[in-house]
């Protein structure tokens, strides 16, 4: 669910979606490790 908006906003080069904020997402588990690393291209790393 939260993949899908998270992707967009970071393809379209959205300010405050960085690789470092990206990984809230993940500690806050609205998405996986693995989609962290699908929209950024790097494995997450805590």
């Amino acid at each position: 669910m939260w993949f899908d908006t998270i992707k967009r906003y970071y393809d379209n080069g959205h300010p405050s979606y960085t690789d470092e904020s990206l990984k809230v997402f993940v500690q806050a588990k609205m998405i996986t490790a693995d989609e962290y690393k699908q929209i950024t291209g790097v494995p997450y790393t805590a």
